[in-house]
């Protein structure tokens, strides 16, 4: 198996990057087919070991095997460029509807429009609860965790963090105890030795990543002073790169709870926007955090203009979402092997997964009561804390939307671009209807 030149992976890459649709699963598969299927510049086995690696990271796993197999075709350089490829076209894209986004807000059909949108996002985390939950709740212990999970977040608001930290260090007890429990499948000890691993090339690569994540720090302390709202889009951020475990629908509800309730970045609602933008783009659905920054900046702008603030809002946000992955990729990838005699960090990851579930279905519900009611309450009963609709105020509109959209979705079975478009188009033709 003879590795391509180096011009011809980042071509390669660069196409990947524009057509990377319909989601980590679309997005894996395609490099499936391009890198081992076709061009067979990855082996099976390889790319299927770098997988369940991946999965054991924080952060977009399609984003990181695109960084992993980069790094074993052409070492750091090919890491780096298959996985900035990876993001860059999704980036700029999202980039360019954010700025849509807040110069139509005011737009009367732009309003309906997204109307459409948050009733296909809805749909589509419903389908997201589902096919992770089918796929991770293989045993009763996996599914009492996932309620565990839920109860956790709705009634008593316990930040998400804590959840999936708290289920993967239950996961690692257990693992040693009850293996089964979590039906965990570890490689014996008697298998293939693992190549060897320069520990000191390891930590100077570590070094220098951590270096680069730490700029945009460093430059806004510099410029405009530690206070400003960028300093907070960058610690934020930060801090969720080295938690999102499960994907972007999984620290959905815990950031649209910062960024409307703590930053007051966002305004209610707007996180499905958000989402339904990102659905569109190529790329990781974790995209979806440049629309947080490029919003909470341009609302916070000054000294700069507020298109510029949220430009350089977006851009430190994809810088400390991503660079973070390159970290995991380079620091961890010389030691895959070793991982698969991992007992338990892979019960952590199978009991962290788990968990996940529980909290993307309290991100279903959030979303269902703010897109189909006006208005919802937040009810407090001692340490309990749960939203409830207003059911004297529902939105009909959105009801037969959010009807529609599961139509599609589930009996339709079309996909998630061609549903988002028909959804929005639906809006439109209802505002024109009801304004005749």
């Amino acid at each position: 198996m003879e590795n391509p030149s180096f011009r011809d992976m980042v071509r390669l890459f660069g196409r990947i990057g524009c057509l990377s649709f319909g989601g980590p699963a679309g997005q894996i598969a395609l490099m499936h087919k391009e890198l081992v299927a076709e061009r067979q510049w990855i082996g099976e086995e390889q790319f299927l070991r770098a997988l369940n690696f991946c999965h054991l990271l924080p952060g977009p796993e399609a984003q990181q095997l695109a960084t992993w197999i980069g790094w074993r075709l052409h070492g750091v350089r090919g890491g780096l460029a298959a996985g900035s490829l990876f993001v860059l076209p999704g980036a700029a894209v999202m980039l360019a509807l954010s700025i849509i986004y807040v110069l139509a807000s005011g737009v009367g059909w732009v309003f309906a429009l997204f109307l459409g949108v948050k009733a296909a996002v809805l749909a589509l985390v419903v389908q997201a609860v589902l096919r992770i939950a089918g796929r991770a709740l293989t045993t009763p212990f996996k599914r009492i965790l996932a309620v565990a999970s839920f109860i956790a977040v709705f009634f008593f608001n316990l930040p998400f963090p804590v959840v999936v930290l708290g289920a993967g260090a239950i996961g690692m007890i257990i693992a040693a105890w009850r293996p089964e429990w979590l039906a965990l499948k570890v490689a014996s000890e008697g298998g293939g030795a693992s190549a060897p691993t320069r520990v000191s090339g390891t930590m100077r690569i570590a070094a220098i990543l951590i270096g680069a994540w730490a700029l945009p720090f460093v430059a806004i302390a510099l410029t405009v002073g530690p206070d400003h709202v960028l300093m907070q889009i960058a610690a934020f951020f930060s801090r969720l790169a080295v938690v999102t475990f499960g994907g972007a629908y999984a620290v959905l509800a815990y950031m649209a709870q910062e960024a409307v309730q703590t930053y007051h970045w966002l305004r209610p609602g707007e996180m499905a926007d958000g989402l339904g933008l990102a659905e569109t783009t190529p790329g990781p659905l974790i995209m979806v955090t440049q629309f947080v920054g490029f919003l909470g900046a341009y609302r916070l702008p000054e000294p700069f203009s507020p298109l510029v603030a949220g430009m350089l809002g977006a851009l430190v946000t994809t810088w400390v979402t991503f660079v973070p992955c390159f970290l995991w990729i380079f620091t961890f990838a010389s030691w895959i092997e070793r991982l698969e005699h991992a007992k338990r960090l892979q019960g952590g990851l199978a009991a962290l997964t788990a968990a996940v579930v529980g909290v993307i279905a309290n991100v279903a519900l959030w979303f269902g009561v703010h897109v189909l009611f006006w208005r919802v309450g937040l009810v407090r009963y001692g340490p309990l804390r749960f939203i409830v609709p207003d059911v004297h105020s529902p939105n009909l509109t959105a009801m037969v939307l959010a009807a529609l959209a599961f139509g599609l979705l589930f009996v339709g079975r079309i996909g998630v671009v061609a549903m988002l478009c028909l959804c929005g188009m639906a809006a439109l033709m209802l505002r024109v209807f009801m304004h005749m």
